[in-house]
């Protein structure tokens, strides 16, 4: 799966050094932080779908699971080339198959019920059969909470994504960093391995920079870049546009390396700038591959692998 991080106090150490030591211009990096991952499912890990009023998962609000959430057939397993992601399972349908991070593979259980489970209908265990690329031994099932039976890929049970709508879609990879294509080994795919920061084609905004869990980096045309990175994103602003955390260069992939650095916010907190910019996620993006924060408010976009932003108005 993922690449170890550092751990935070050695991010910010290395930030603090690296900003000191690497002015604008020059090649330079900083050091990536850990991600924890939650152990249950939480209102968050739906992908907004299904919800109502977002009353979430386990609160009570949410009718018993029944026939609605029931596993749906699975049909021949094949493994499938995906363009972004590399390698996926895939059902008799072509509908890309992804596991939970909430849930066990030893021993194999389920925590995606009720509101979840229509976001993310399970897989039905009888009729899976093991198609190209698929080792026969790894299927397995495990007995959902109403009595049906969930297939199992090395353990972890399978489930497809509601806003998968046509063969080959995966829209669901790396939604809330804890649901991720299936590999055939039953681990999580390739693009979980994304590099700190790499790109990916838009189909409306070109080639723009990604991060590590495949969601669109953002600039702010209030910042600065010289003689050195100013963030005019502060306070509350900084719960819509999270900064991104240092990377290493050399965990890039199609990145300009020139003005890569990393500098120490006045908070105190460590980000990553490309050409010398400082660079963000946003909060409105809930999958990877949106782009909600593009032009919002006229002063955010998408950025390009040289660090301009992209559509933003010449000055």
């Amino acid at each position: 799966m993922k690449t170890s991080w550092r751990s935070a106090s050695l991010v910010a150490s290395a930030a603090v050094v690296l900003a000191l030591t690497t002015a604008c211009g020059q090649d330079g990096g900083g050091a990536t932080g850990s991600q924890n991952v939650g152990a249950t499912a939480a209102p968050g890990d739906v992908g907004d779908i299904g919800t109502g009023a977002g009353d979430g998962i386990g609160n009570g609000s949410a009718a018993p699971q029944g026939s609605a959430n029931a596993p749906e057939p699975a049909g021949k397993l094949s493994v499938t080339a995906n363009a972004e992601i590399g390698e996926v399972v895939t059902d008799g349908a072509g509908h890309t198959l992804y596991r939970f991070d909430a849930d066990t593979a030893k021993p194999p259980k389920t925590t995606c019920e009720n509101d979840c489970a229509t976001a993310w209908p399970p897989v039905a265990a009888d009729d899976a059969l093991a198609g190209e690329g698929i080792d026969k031994s790894l299927l397995g099932e495990v007995t959902r909470p109403d009595g049906s039976k969930q297939l199992t890929i090395g353990g972890w049970p399978a489930y497809r994504y509601a806003k998968d709508t046509a063969a080959g879609d995966a829209k669901g990879q790396g939604v809330n960093g804890k649901w991720f294509a299936l590999a055939a080994d039953g681990k999580k795919a390739k693009a979980a391995d994304l590099a700190g920061l790499s790109t990916r084609e838009d189909p409306k905004l070109g080639e723009i920079v990604v991060d590590k869990n495949g969601m669109t980096v953002y600039r702010f045309l209030k910042d600065e870049a010289w003689p050195k990175p100013v963030s005019a994103c502060t306070g509350a602003c900084l719960e819509k546009w999270p900064v991104v955390a240092p990377v290493e260069a050399n965990d890039t992939k199609g990145v300009e390396k020139k003005g890569l650095m990393s500098f120490t916010r006045p908070d105190g907190a460590a980000q990553q700038t490309i050409d010398c910019w400082p660079i963000y996620t946003f909060a409105g993006d809930k999958e990877a591959g949106d782009t909600n924060g593009q032009g919002v408010g006229g002063t955010w976009y998408a950025v390009k692998p040289d660090g301009k932003p992209v559509g933003a108005p010449k000055k």
